[in-house]
């Protein structure tokens, strides 16, 4: 099976890496810096679930991409998302599956129109990495599980084949025939914890010792309320596992959304929290503590670009 990773960052330069490495046929499409630095540095992944060094991988840039790919593993910031569609779009040819593990569903939407509904799978990934300085990527925890499958429950082909390719790396690959309903599961928490830690701007453990611990789990209800409106009602268990995660006394848990604000950086506001307020609206769900999260969210950037646009 022929991959092409898009990106070679955090989340892909993670997963192509450990494909790769267990002697699948992986090329990464990156841009220029990020082919320096694999030219010069090759991928780098640190622990825990063991450090891999690839000295060569193999990259091409968008200007090169011409041939057709099997699978195309993507793993972009959903801010990019538009422009590697652009840059990916040579690689899909008539066989070729795309499997996106973005949060939320706004992406599936947009990849649908591109490509048609048949190309795209369902998929999510749960793990913490980071990009380090020089591009190694550094796996932060033991979780490092991606799941996927048909959008429709049914076991393909196409599924079975991309699971005998995952089946040898170094990551826990999970095929499912309910990848909706986890999607939509996983999007209820990431929102919860990305609303409330950059609201607070703090950490669950924080907020909690604050007397916060009504507003998380709130936040939660209101978010669950908008999945259950779109026929994907999170299970007893998930809503259950959200809610101790998201009250937890001492807990250090924060969404890299929080980060990524305190550091001054882009976010995904409307793909992550103002998509699920819309589709709320739509159904007229109260989200009363979701839309002040958004305001919140958007100032936020409506400040970022004055001030950049300053410089």
């Amino acid at each position: 099976m022929r991959i092409l990773v898009v990106g070679a960052g955090a989340i892909g330069g993670y997963y192509g890496g450990r494909l790769a490495a267990a002697g699948q046929d992986v090329t990464f499409l990156v841009r220029a810096r990020r082919a320096g630095e694999l030219a010069k540095n090759g991928l780098q992944i640190s622990r825990p679930a063991g450090d891999l060094h690839l000295p060569n991988p193999k990259t091409v840039s968008a200007r090169e991409l011409k041939d057709h790919y099997d699978l195309v593993l993507l793993s972009c910031k959903a801010y990019d998302l538009e422009g590697a569609i652009h840059d990916f779009a040579p690689a899909v040819g008539p066989q070729t599956s795309i499997l996106p593990l973005l949060n939320g569903m706004r992406h599936m939407d947009v990849l649908d129109r591109r490509f048609g509904a048949a190309r795209v799978l369902g998929g999510l990934c749960m793990i913490s990495t980071t990009l380090e300085a020089g591009g190694r990527v550094a796996h932060l925890n033991k979780l490092h599980i991606l799941a996927f499958g048909e959008r429709d429950g049914s076991t393909s082909p196409r599924v079975e084949a991309i699971s005998k390719a995952f089946a040898g790396a170094n990551f826990v690959a999970r095929q499912t025939e309910t990848i909706l309903q986890e999607m939509w599961e996983k999007w209820v928490f990431i929102a919860s914890c990305a609303g409330i830690t950059c609201l607070m701007r703090s950490i669950i453990g924080d907020i909690v010792a604050a007397g916060g611990a009504e507003q998380c789990t709130g936040l939660l209800a209101e978010c669950a309320a908008v999945a259950g409106s779109q026929g994907h009602p999170p299970s007893s268990a998930s809503l259950e596992l959200s809610r101790s995660l998201l009250t937890a006394a001492g807990s250090p848990l924060a969404a890299s959304m929080w980060r990524d604000m305190e550091r001054g950086a882009q976010i995904e506001a409307g793909h992550m929290i103002g998509d699920l307020l819309q589709r709320g609206a739509e159904r007229k769900v109260p989200t009363p503590l979701l839309r002040v999260v958004y305001t919140h969210l958007r100032t936020y950037e409506l400040r970022r670009e004055r001030e950049s646009a300053g410089n």
